[in-house]
């Protein structure tokens, strides 16, 4: 059972007119074969030998420790042939993955790649994942949920999170008290155990995890925090420094965003870089100086420019920054993001262009929701359909509570009533002075307003009369988003491999179709 994107209200609208190329100078940067066929040849033209080769050796340095599949090393050898492109996904280093979209997102670029495949059967496509070892906010990635626990751990903060070190494992005793007794549970326990072991660094973590789920998919992972891949973008972040360029080249598109939907989903800053020491420190101009902020370091424009020529690894460019980064190292012809990424990305393609760069096919994630079967039986038995908890529950609830009540529909006569009365008395009254007309409407305000007042106690009524079936929706509600939210940002992948295992992570790559971009729901 899916839903398409289109059919649901939370589903941003910028997102939905992209999807239906209505957005004005994207309808080529949408999921379609000929948009495919031209982007396959405007990178080729514009990924060079000796990038291949650079990016080749990270991926082959960075990814020693790890077992490599053999299509992983197919994978990683293809690289070097101008044929070969990446489609790429990439996401924070969330303590064991994290929320579970962490594992659909990277299975649709494993099968997008294989689709283009599938019909450009002379050209190669490599499914990447990049790994933001460089965000700084560790408080966004040092937990995870399950459904009976939520697990946290410390680290020193500031710093690019993924050299921070494990130093304390107490959760991986907790989390094997949870697991132990399920089918696949030993095996989840191994890979905790294995990944965060004291002294590893959460950047190791997160590649080994992935590289359990998916190496077998030939799924090549790449950490962009490496002075051969930084030297590449020199002149990226040169530009930044000197002429504000993503800032200035931005605005015409964050003006357009912000008067049709209301929403700019990212701002960017003047300079959208930051510093690498111990920590991660923006970088501010103030009159002619560069400031790292938050620290005592200070550079003249002179200074700063020889440290990015001689140290460009000390520069890490922020999330608005990230993606011409991305697409300067890698031969990459399409992104898979969720809607809040792809909806930065929509604000750069001025910005690409400005430097001289193909800007990528875009294609908002699938999302998923797995149910056991007695909770779709209850769903069908209370009358509702699984899409209206995708829509404003609380007005379906208001509307099954009131159905058939005769109270309610006689208030609704009542009211019609009341207008249609009104409505006479108005006519009449515009042949008279203006203060009796400011009367009539003054009078029908109020009156309404009395039937609005009881309409709403009438609800609350039904409520409390009617709280067992009330509480059985609401119960519903939490078991399709627990904790008020969609199931796929709360709960850990961990809570579904525990009973299903590698099954469960091929019937979801089997249900994916790339092709579309809408919410699977399917039984477990």
């Amino acid at each position: 059972m899916t839903i398409g994107f289109e059919h649901i209200d939370s589903i941003p609208q910028l997102i939905k007119d992209f999807l239906g190329k209505k957005l004005e100078g994207f309808q080529n940067k949408t999921f379609d074969l000929d948009n495919f066929k031209n982007q396959i040849s405007e990178k080729q033209n514009s990924y060079s030998e000796d990038k291949r080769e650079i990016l080749y050796n990270a991926i082959f340095f960075q990814n020693q420790e790890e077992q490599m599949s053999p299509k992983q090393l197919d994978y990683l050898f293809s690289l070097k042939d101008k044929n070969t492109f990446t489609i790429t996904t990439g996401h924070q280093l969330n303590l064991f993955t994290g929320p579970v979209f962490f594992v659909y997102k990277i299975l649709q670029t494993i099968k997008t790649a294989e689709f283009l495949k599938s019909n450009f059967s002379e050209f190669n496509f490599v499914p990447v994942f990049w790994m933001a070892t460089e965000d700084h906010d560790f408080d966004e990635v040092n937990h995870f949920k399950t459904r009976e626990h939520y697990y946290e751990i410390k680290g020193n903060t500031g710093g690019d999170v993924g050299n921070i070190k494990i130093d304390e494992t107490f959760f991986i005793q907790e989390f094997e008290k949870e697991f132990r007794d399920n089918l696949y549970g030993t095996e989840l326990i191994l890979w905790i155990k294995k990944a965060y072991q004291k002294g590893k660094t959460h950047t190791q973590a997160i590649r080994y995890l992935v590289n359990q789920l998916f190496s077998d998919y030939g799924l090549l992972i790449i950490d962009g925090n490496q002075k051969e891949l930084k030297n590449q973008v020199k002149d990226i972040f040169r530009k930044e420094l000197l002429s504000n360029q993503l800032f200035e080249t931005t605005k015409n598109q964050r003006q357009f965003l912000e008067e049709k939907y209301h929403k700019v989903q990212v701002n960017p800053r003047e300079i959208n870089l930051f510093y690498l020491t111990e920590t991660r420190n923006r970088i501010e101009k103030i009159n002619n100086d560069y400031f790292i902020l938050e620290t005592d370091l200070k550079f003249s424009e002179e200074e700063i420019l020889n440290e990015l020529e001689n140290h460009p690894e000390k520069f890490s460019p922020n999330a608005v920054l990230r993606p011409a980064y991305q697409e300067t190292i890698m031969p990459n012809l399409a992104y898979v993001g969720g809607n809040a990424e792809i909806m930065y990305w929509i604000e750069l393609k001025d910005h690409f262009e400005s430097i001289d760069l193909p800007f990528p096919i875009l294609i908002p994630r699938n999302s998923m929701l797995f149910l056991e079967e007695k909770t779709f039986r209850k769903i069908e038995h209370s009358g509702l359909k699984i899409e209206d908890f995708f829509g404003n529950f609380a007005e379906v609830i208001n509307q099954k509570i009131l159905h058939n009540n005769e109270i309610k529909l006689l208030l609704e006569k009542k009211e019609q009533d009341l207008i249609n009365s009104f409505s006479e008395i108005k006519i009449k009254a515009e042949q008279t002075d203006k203060t009796f007309v400011n009367l009539v409407n003054a009078e029908e305000t109020r009156q309404l307003k009395s039937f609005r007042r009881m309409q709403k106690r009438l609800l609350k009524a039904e409520k409390i009369k009617q709280s067992e079936k009330f509480e059985q929706m609401q119960n519903l509600f939490l078991k399709v988003h627990p904790g008020g939210t969609w199931q796929e940002r709360v709960l850990n992948f961990s809570v579904f491999y525990a009973d299903f295992g590698r099954q469960w992570i091929a019937d979801s790559y089997q249900q994916m179709d790339v092709q579309k971009s809408e919410l699977i729901m399917s039984p477990i």
